[in-house]
């Protein structure tokens, strides 16, 4: 039998199908910002999944989204997608599709997919955190995902930096996300070019266009710019780390998305600042700060479709 996998993101949706051991035998993407209405992303990827997979062969479709409600199905307020208020996704899906459906944080799937098919295997307690257009947060404790009351746990892009800081979408002013993601090192790098004079290859790059793969090159010729955006970058996520730390003690935290793929340029500045930060009770536990266990390209799918093995089997 196999999953569906469908991950929502503020840029993209990607979506696939997975057999149970992990292995991708199909997957596509669509725009998630052509789609003002969300019937219509559901319905563009129905069609693409029905036209090369018999879902007479389909257990059921997992879903991970971003201020996604796991107990209602719904994705709430989220403020990177082009939809507003409470959309009832899983329904939607169920009724489009035929399929039954699970849906979850984006970053709650992304942690299972870790615990499952990554390194965080055999561990029971550890934080995935998602650096793509925003920053989210999958929380494990005692081998289970923290939902909480009302089911959005783990919203660690959302926790405080400074209260005087950058306007968020969420409607909030100083988020982590609005310094540590794609969106927010771009932030940075803009700062920086106004605040420095030395030449540097991001200049004249426009905001849009400015990617942190771009980014990540400008490093490794020695930008200084950009060498100055990561060491800021990780010294905000490290701080915030040694404050997730204290809350759930892990094990491990994971890094994983675009800005994780920088490598040294941000593990480092976080890794130090991290234990620079850590009460001194977590001094010396061992907590590991590594990259995810999957591929990029395929932790999404297999993320959102181990959902379906873990609530729908």
């Amino acid at each position: 039998m196999y999953a569906i996998g469908i991950d929502v993101g503020g840029t993209n949706t990607k979506f696939g199908v997975a057999n149970e051991s992990g292995e991708i035998v199909f997957q596509s993407r669509v725009k998630t910002q052509e789609y003002a209405d969300y019937h219509e992303l559901v319905a563009a990827v129905g069609a693409a999944l029905s036209a090369e997979f018999d879902f007479k062969n389909i257990h059921g479709i997992g879903v991970g989204a971003p201020n996604a409600n796991y107990y209602e199905g719904t994705i709430e307020e989220a403020p990177n997608l082009p939809w507003k208020g409470t959309v009832p996704f899983a329904k939607t899906i169920e009724k489009t599709l035929g399929l039954k459906c699970v849906l979850t944080n984006d970053a709650n799937a992304a942690a299972l997919g870790e615990m499952v098919y990554g390194h965080a295997k055999g561990m029971t307690d550890f934080i995935v955190i998602t650096l793509g257009t925003g920053l989210g947060g999958g929380v494990v404790v005692a081998g289970d995902l923290v939902y909480g009351k009302h089911g959005f746990a783990g919203e660690l892009g959302h926790t405080l930096v400074s209260a005087h800081g950058r306007h968020c979408a969420c409607g909030k002013i100083g988020c982590l996300e609005t310094y540590v993601s794609a969106t927010g090192i771009r932030r940075t790098i803009y700062k920086l070019l106004a605040d420095y004079t030395e030449p540097s290859l991001l200049r004249g790059v426009s905001y849009d266009d400015l990617s942190t793969r771009f980014i990540t090159e400008a490093a490794e010729k020695g930008d200084l710019i950009a060498l100055e955006a990561f060491k800021y970058t990780g010294r905000v996520l490290g701080m915030k780390l040694s404050d997730f730390i204290v809350h759930t003690d892990p094990e491990a935290i994971f890094l994983l998305g675009g800005l994780a793929r920088s490598g040294k340029f941000l593990f480092e500045p976080a890794q130090e600042h991290m234990e620079k930060h850590l009460m001194p009770l977590f001094k010396g536990r061992g907590i590991k700060l590594q990259p995810s266990g999957l591929k990029d390209d395929d932790a999404p799918i297999l993320g959102a479709s181990s959902l379906v093995w873990k609530y729908l089997v």
